[in-house]
């Protein structure tokens, strides 16, 4: 801080003028940070508007608590890399790429512009854990009912716009009631849990999971014909029942009953939705344990 305060103290035209361009610069960078609190835009708006100062062919940054991963440009052999964190919470890492090595003018440029980025990433962090927990259920750690209702309706707006398939998988573990009846709401809550464990073992990464209430669960899969919803739906059914709880002194056999409809052209939600759920019901009423599919 000493060493900041000298060298701003040593006025010259030259340190006046490029101080006065740095500062100008931070200013128009930090409110332009300020616009958005999606990710992928904060890193874009900070690489581009560094551009002309700090040249570079190519970025990446990479946030694991997110699970995001955001690139551009045409990666080189030559980087520099920070890891970003305020107040021990951790922010992410952003890569810059370029043809050469960048100078050590470059780098504490790079360094000083990059605290106008730490809030605005903070900021988004914070907004996001909120996203995150409101819209995820606890138990389980699926998406949970409130996040169904936004997603399905983007998915569908989606399928519809670039002409894909969209698949729908409700179920239901099979006795739920009496396994809570007998053993207890523990006992409930880690059937519920490890069921939930097993379906995300099977799940692709474009798959989005939730649970619906209670004992239901549903999953939404994008680019899915109603085949591969059938083979998934029969899949994560073998693996459920192949799975036992030992709880005290008993062993507990786990099934689920599956439904899975495919979107129509003249579907609406309600309609999608309702031929998934009377699936589910029937392969319940066939006996459990089953995957049934309306198409």
């Amino acid at each position: 801080m000493n060493g900041k305060s000298a060298n701003l103290a040593i006025i010259t035209n030259n340190t006046f003028e490029a101080t006065k361009a740095i500062n100008l610069h931070h200013y128009d960078l930090s409110s332009a940070l300020q616009t958005t609190l999606k990710f992928p835009e904060l890193i874009a708006i900070f690489c581009s508007k560094i551009a002309n100062k700090i040249p570079h062919s190519a970025y990446a940054y990479t946030n694991k608590e997110f699970d995001l991963e955001v690139k551009s440009g045409v990666f080189t052999r030559h980087s520099c890399n920070y890891a970003l964190k305020v107040e021990h919470q951790q922010l992410g890492e952003l890569t810059l790429m370029n043809n050469h090595r960048f100078s050590e003018s470059d780098l504490q440029l790079l360094e000083t512009m990059l605290c106008c980025l730490i809030y605005p990433l903070r900021n988004a962090t914070l907004f996001h854990q909120a996203l995150k927990l409101a819209y995820t259920d606890q138990l389980t750690q699926a998406n949970n009912r409130a996040s169904f209702n936004d997603s399905i309706n983007r998915e569908i707006s989606l399928a519809t716009r670039n002409i894909k398939k969209l698949s729908l998988i409700f179920f239901d573990i099979d006795h739920f009631k009496a396994i809570n009846d007998t053993y207890g709401h523990d006992c409930g809550d880690i059937t519920l849990a490890s069921s939930a464990k097993r379906i995300k073992e099977n799940l692709r990464d474009s798959d989005i999971f939730f649970r619906y209430g209670g004992e239901e669960f549903v999953i939404l899969l994008s680019d899915t014909d109603a085949n591969g919803a059938e083979f998934l739906a029969e899949r994560i059914r073998a693996s459920i029942e192949q799975h036992t709880i030992a709880y005290g002194m008993d062993i507990i056999k786990i099934t689920a009953s599956l439904g899975v409809s495919t979107l129509r052209d003249n579907d609406t939600r309600e309609s999608f939705v309702m031929r998934a759920d009377k699936a589910m019901y029937t392969a319940k009423h066939n006996g459990r344990n089953r995957v049934v599919s309306v198409n």
